[in-house]
């Protein structure tokens, strides 16, 4: 794998996509979309602009990193289907990369940056999709794997001191503000394309990558619609 090849990075596991483009560590465009819940929409002309105006002939791209999950169903699908195509029709490398490390990034941007810090999105059913992490060096290493839990019962169960991010974050004040912690500014709360390379790349050289055909998001629980559906049909999941 040669330094300078070049990616997408895709993340659209929120409610506000954005797109990057980079030479092997080096970001050299991002796209924020216009708007929220715009993914289908905005993902492929975004991704078509940021190649055209750098000069790359799609088969230029050797890889495509994807934040897969957990987050929006439709979001992830979307994210998800497209990198798997990419992959698929430019021979190109693809990286999953877990959407609550993409988060959890973020809080090297704080300052001073914490030691641990709790991820959680709403997962609705007064439940959160949530995951700890503790700063080694530069980077926030996952502690256990992504989860769908409680937030009050899971965030009474991590070390102190603590600061929690995402967005889940002002669905569930009332666990929140009563568990001994403190919060990351707002603006470190939601996932970014750049994050996506930065921890792709990492994953990238250690050789992780991911089979195309076998690309699948991190739901950690079925779609609503797919609930509904066997219920009214009398199936059990």
């Amino acid at each position: 794998m040669q330094a300078a090849e070049r990616l997408i990075a895709i993340e659209t596991s929120s409610r506000r996509g954005s797109v990057a483009i980079a030479e092997g560590p080096t970001r050299r465009a991002l796209a924020e979309f216009s708007a929220d819940q715009q993914h289908a929409v905005e993902l492929l002309p975004s991704i078509d602009r940021l190649c055209r105006e750098a000069g790359w002939p799609p088969a230029s791209i050797r890889q495509v990193h994807v934040s897969i999950g957990p987050g929006s169903f439709t979001g992830l699908r979307v994210a998800v289907t497209t990198a798997r195509h990419l992959a698929l029709a430019l021979g190109a490398g693809v990286v999953a990369v877990p959407s609550l490390s993409v988060i959890a990034d973020n809080a090297r941007l704080a300052d001073p940056p914490p030691q641990r810090v709790a991820v959680i999105l709403d997962a609705k059913r007064r439940q959160v999709y949530a995951g700890a992490f503790e700063q080694r060096g530069d980077e926030y290493a996952a502690v256990g794997e992504p989860a769908l839990v409680e937030p009050a019962a899971w965030l009474a169960s991590l070390p102190r001191p603590l600061w929690v991010m995402g967005e889940g974050v002002s669905y569930h004040a009332g666990a929140i503000d009563g568990a001994d912690v403190t919060r990351l500014d707002a603006a470190l709360w939601l996932p970014r394309a750049d994050a996506v390379h930065r921890l792709g790349w990492r994953l990238a050289c250690a050789g992780r990558f991911a089979n195309a055909r076998d690309l699948v998001p991190l739901y950690l629980r079925r779609p609503e619609a797919e609930e509904v559906w066997e219920q009214r049909h009398g199936i059990s999941g």
